[in-house]
């Protein structure tokens, strides 16, 4: 039996084949691009997600056995607002989840105390139904003519299987998910203009969501019978990946965002602390996961200015360094956890005749390490604790930064073996056990082919540091308003 699992990300669709005893077969992927048209916006037509898709699959069958294949599960950047008329056509660009134009009234929506009982956080200008709201106010036509509200693995999913449905992980990150019932607010739903027949139907992750429609089937011959899985939002799918399921385990992700992933032993919100809490790809679990919105994306912007490749740049920086007085706050689109700041953006701080390339290049690595970090003490007022934290993402093949990270954090780093472990892996393995009709053996994390440790002389370096950090935030915050 084969499994592929699809990821959507932001900048790429990828596409990967296990076999049962998860083993990885083969994998291809597909480009994506983003659209900013104003600051502040972030888009993409949910057509190029099709094309990439066609693009991805049609190269990984090449590679498989494709009458094999018995199941498919989905993997996606959440929060996004696809939105469809009557004839499933879609109305207007997806709004992206680092779209942070509708913090007016994501405002006005977290000033309605149902939104924080109910969903456990704070309605973040990059959820779902403050873009809804924005839309109401700004295209009131396009509203009206709203008949489904889709995330974007989701719309993939109607591709697939003709049938509007969501999962539990991807849901929570809307802002209408009842995150303890595990099901949707009709209260909020309300507030938002909206009701239950405009919502896709929800499954658990590794839950049946349809099957494969027969278009389909026959254009790329495969069986009849595949399963399409639930599935999860991106960062739960890499959890799952991972094995990352049960608390006291965790993740970084160095990807375009930034992402400290923590499973909980049940459902925790504190809202106030601006920790994501939300429902977990697996029946009856709970995460909570703090979220900066430049990580890796930082240093590529960075890279981009100096006309240098990152790992360039990273690579000539030597072992781990005393962070100096230049700091950089990578607030490029806003902020999430646990500033909640759609209106903050980056800066460098504190440079002087000595500050050169080398010097930038570091303070741009520690001030995401710090953002980490803020992430880090945000969870740990929740009462979120882990002792095993694994590393991932693109910005992981940089030894420096996982010094930084480790020495910052005050805890190792565990790196998996070479392999994929992220999104599309664990969509994967919520497609085996789809197919299955059981439970697979989910709980197994990757083999770890090192362990980064930090460097102990430094940790009082990197406090202080990380200290001068947090309050530098809020001459940043004066700026940044003036």
């Amino acid at each position: 039996m084969i499994v592929i699992g699809l990821d959507l990300g932001t900048s790429g669709l990828k596409a990967l084949a296990i076999a049962e005893d998860q083993s990885i077969l083969a994998e291809s992927s597909a480009a994506l691009s983003v659209a900013r048209p104003h600051d502040g916006w972030s888009e993409q037509d949910p057509a190029a997600w099709i094309a990439a898709a066609e693009s991805a699959i049609g190269a990984l069958l090449d590679r498989i056995d494709a009458i094999a294949v018995r199941g498919i599960g989905l993997s996606g950047q959440m929060h996004g607002a696809t939105l469809l008329d009557a004839s499933d056509r879609v109305l207007r660009p997806c709004m992206l989840w680092n779209d942070t134009r509708s913090h007016a009234e994501a405002a006005a929506l977290d000033a309605d105390p149902r939104f924080r009982a109910i969903t456990g956080n704070i309605v973040f200008p990059g959820f779902t139904a403050p873009k809804l709201a924005w839309v109401r106010r700004h295209e009131s036509q396009v509203f009206e003519n709203i008949r489904k509200v889709l995330l974007p693995k989701d719309y993939l999913r109607l591709w697939l299987t003709g049938e509007h449905v969501s999962e539990m992980s991807d849901a929570a990150g809307t802002g209408w998910l009842d995150v303890a019932a595990r099901d949707w607010s009709e209260a909020l739903l309300e507030a938002s203009g909206l009701d239950r027949d405009r919502m896709p139907r929800l499954v658990e992750g590794s839950e049946v969501s349809g099957r494969l429609r027969p278009e389909l089937v026959a254009r790329w011959g495969l069986p009849s019978d595949v399963v399409v899985a639930g599935g999860g939002g991106d960062n739960a799918a890499s959890a799952v990946g991972m094995g990352v399921v049960k608390p006291g385990t965790a993740f970084v992700s160095l990807g375009t965002s930034g992402v400290l992933f923590a499973a909980t032993d049940g459902f925790h919100p504190n809202a106030a602390s601006a920790v994501h809490s939300f429902c977990h790809a697996l029946p009856e679990s709970w995460h909570q996961m703090g979220v900066i919105l430049a990580a890796a994306d930082a240093m590529n912007w960075f890279a981009g200015v100096l006309g240098s490749p990152a790992p360039a740049l990273t690579a000539d920086l030597g072992d781990l360094q005393a962070p100096s007085r230049t700091l950089f706050l990578p607030y490029l689109g806003g902020e999430r956890t646990p500033h909640n700041d759609a209106h903050i953006r980056a800066s460098f701080l504190h440079m002087g005749h000595d500050t050169d390339r080398a010097a930038l290049v570091r303070a741009v690595l520690e001030g995401v390490s710090f953002a980490i970090r803020d992430s880090r003490d945000a969870l740990a007022s929740t009462g979120t604790r882990f002792d095993r934290l694994i590393g991932v993402g693109g910005g992981t093949r940089s030894e420096y930064w996982l010094k930084a990270i480790a020495t910052a954090l005050e805890m190792p780093v565990e790196l998996p073996v070479a392999g994929d472990f992220g999104g599309a892996f664990g969509a994967a393995r919520l497609g085996l056990m789809a197919a299955n009709g059981q439970g697979a053996e989910i709980a197994t994390p990757p083999a770890i082919s090192r362990v980064v440790e930090p460097e102990r002389d430094l940790c009082g370096a990197f406090s202080e540091a990380h200290a001068r950090y947090k309050e530098s935030y809020a001459a940043l915050k004066a700026l940044s308003r003036g």
